[in-house]
């Protein structure tokens, strides 16, 4: 059976949209999901499921979540390929991940809303839209950028959730490994 990942934004961020993994876990068992485990507790999740099941699960799982606990937070989902690809592709250099943070995008952006980014807005960060991905640097540290998810929902027209490089590795890894 495939492997997917899904990634939610904005749990467990600042003690709010609290979400325990364990109601994750459950969430994903009752849509149809199988062999779910969890990485850290910001929402992340590997799992095997149908195509079919994983095609209706980011609105489904976002919907469970809210009439559950009272928030609906976006949720995305990638294949196994498909991470293995943004692992590949990065245009920044891998060997300093605490630099390199990748942006999810829910949908791909049109081209003329690429186009239209500002790529020194931020310098000295940079970012490089490659598909349904912002990869993010930060020479500086996350923290001190104006580099923000709000910048690219509303210039790219979607919704985005950022994930450390670490985090990135480790749920690609968690994919290949369950299934190989």
């Amino acid at each position: 059976m495939p492997r997917y990942v899904l990634l939610l934004r904005g749990v467990n961020v600042g003690g709010r949209n609290r979400l325990p993994m364990r109601d994750l876990v459950a969430i994903l068992e009752e849509l149809g999901c199988s062999s779910v485990a969890t990485y850290i507790q910001s929402g992340n999740a590997v799992f095997e499921a149908s195509a079919a099941t994983a095609r209706a699960l980011p609105a489904a799982v976002s919907a469970s979540i809210e009439s559950r606990l009272g928030f609906r937070p976006p949720a995305l989902l990638r294949t196994r390929e498909e991470l293995d690809a943004v692992r590949a592709g990065s245009p920044f250099p891998v060997d300093r991940t605490e630099w390199l943070h990748v942006g999810f995008l829910a949908s791909r952006p049109a081209p003329e809303a690429v186009a239209a980014l500002e790529p020194t807005r931020f310098a000295p960060d940079e970012f490089a839209v490659v598909g349904s991905e912002v990869y993010l640097y930060y020479p500086n540290g996350l923290g001190r950028s104006k580099m923000t998810n709000d910048y690219f929902d509303r210039a790219l027209k979607t919704v985005s959730t950022v994930r450390n490089w670490r985090t990135v590795e480790t749920l690609a890894s968690m994919a290949r490994g369950a299934s190989d």
